[in-house]
């Protein structure tokens, strides 16, 4: 069963006299456990369809469905709580809290969520370890590097427990080795924890470890490909 529907998804913005239509009749279901990617030229809307999916916009037309709730009919004060529980978020700007240790930062989700501390800690400390931070979980963000950051919104992100984790550009800043180490990372748990990744990327390294692709072009599906078994880079 799908664990992410989109039906008929629409999205026209207006630009002084001129309508721009970003997306136009966007179909597609994902089924729990999947990582994939989201690529495409600048402009072609995975951005968009990313933030639609995650409650961030809405979409003119259409509708999406993540674990059987119309999450568009959803009022904003409904769709925040559903992102809270539901939603794991993965930038390409880390957003970390600067004056928090890293093991402060993948906590915080927990605490919005109301979980008791003693929870909140093993699962933080449980997360970091699978990440290989366990030795700087006390460090801010400004002692970490920019691939530690990263691993430390990942662990952010998996340890509130979300059913899908969105994941705009998560490599963009990061050199070769921490991309190709964090994507390793994140698909180990992929399949681990039946965790649903969809990536928005340009990068040639998340498309080599993505099981299904999926190419916009001008806001409409060109290409769905499901690779049956992923390359890796050695």
């Amino acid at each position: 069963m799908a664990l992410l529907r989109l039906e008929g998804i629409g999205k026209r913005y207006r630009q002084g006299e001129v309508e721009v239509e970003a997306l136009h009749d966007i179909n597609l279901s994902v089924t729990e456990g999947e990582f994939a990617a989201l690529v495409g030229p600048s402009g072609s809307g995975k951005t968009t369809l990313l933030n639609i999916i995650g409650g961030l916009d809405s979409p003119s037309s259409g509708s999406v469905h993540l674990n059987d709730t119309a999450i568009t009919r959803l009022s904003e004060a409904e769709l925040s709580d559903f992102r809270l529980f539901q939603l794991g978020f993965i930038f390409q700007a880390y957003n970390l809290v600067p004056v928090l240790s890293a093991l402060e930062n993948v906590e915080l989700v927990m605490v919005m969520q109301g979980r008791p501390l003693h929870e909140r800690r093993e699962r933080a400390e449980h997360y970091l370890e699978l990440v290989g931070l366990t030795a700087m979980m006390h460090r801010r963000p400004s002692a970490l590097s920019g691939g530690q950051q990263q691993r430390v919104a990942v662990a952010r992100a998996l340890a509130a427990g979300p059913r899908l984790v969105l994941a705009d550009e998560p490599t963009a800043n990061l050199d070769s080795e921490n991309a190709t180490a964090l994507l390793d990372i994140m698909h180990r748990l992929s399949h681990e924890e039946k965790t649903t990744f969809i990536f928005s990327t340009h990068d040639p390294r998340v498309m080599e470890r993505a099981e299904r692709i999926i190419t916009l072009r001008d806001g409409q599906v060109e290409s769905d490909e499901t690779v049956a078994t992923p390359h890796h880079a050695s």
